[in-house]
């Protein structure tokens, strides 16, 4: 009698785990947070909205590109005057995105692929295809970009 007592308890202790068990498709989870704010800074990205798209970064912020290390007043005044200059995206849509959230729950990471189309001042258009890597903190309940790695994806060879 124990040994089925003791067996049904696991199973039902095992089914209400399963049930209660947070998944990135739940809505409010912490990884759908990242995901929708992933939409919310593409999209605000790709609309040349700074004031949106800057939003989304806290005031520690720390960026890695191909050209080195900058922090946020060096890359707001850099994207500022690259658009100031007639440069425009026109398009930014991200895929294959993976989001890792941490143990307490105020920590992810997220990674995509982001195909960038852009306008530049002199009438040329360009296409790129990046790989992209947000660090986030949720802080007084707020989620922000703390670090970001932006580099271009490797041509495959033919």
């Amino acid at each position: 009698m124990k040994a089925k007592l003791f067996g049904s308890t696991l199973l039902v202790l095992a089914v209400c785990g399963l049930l209660t068990r947070p998944s990135a498709s739940q809505p409010g989870s912490a990884a759908q947070e990242i995901h929708d704010l992933e939409v919310k800074i593409n999209a605000s990205y790709a609309a040349n909205d700074l004031t949106a798209y800057f939003a989304a970064y806290a005031p520690d912020f720390t960026q890695w590109l191909p050209e080195g290390r900058t922090d946020l007043a060096a890359y707001q005044q850099e994207w500022t005057s690259y658009i100031a200059a007639g440069n425009r995206i026109q398009s930014a849509e991200f895929s294959d995105l993976h989001v890792q959230i941490g143990p307490s729950q105020d920590a992810a990471v997220a990674s995509y692929l982001l195909h960038v189309k852009t306008k530049l001042a002199d009438g040329r258009i360009t296409e790129e295809d990046n790989q992209e890597t947000d660090v986030f903190f949720k802080r007084d309940g707020v989620w922000k970009i703390v670090e970001l790695h932006y580099s271009l994806l490797p041509k495959k060879a033919q």
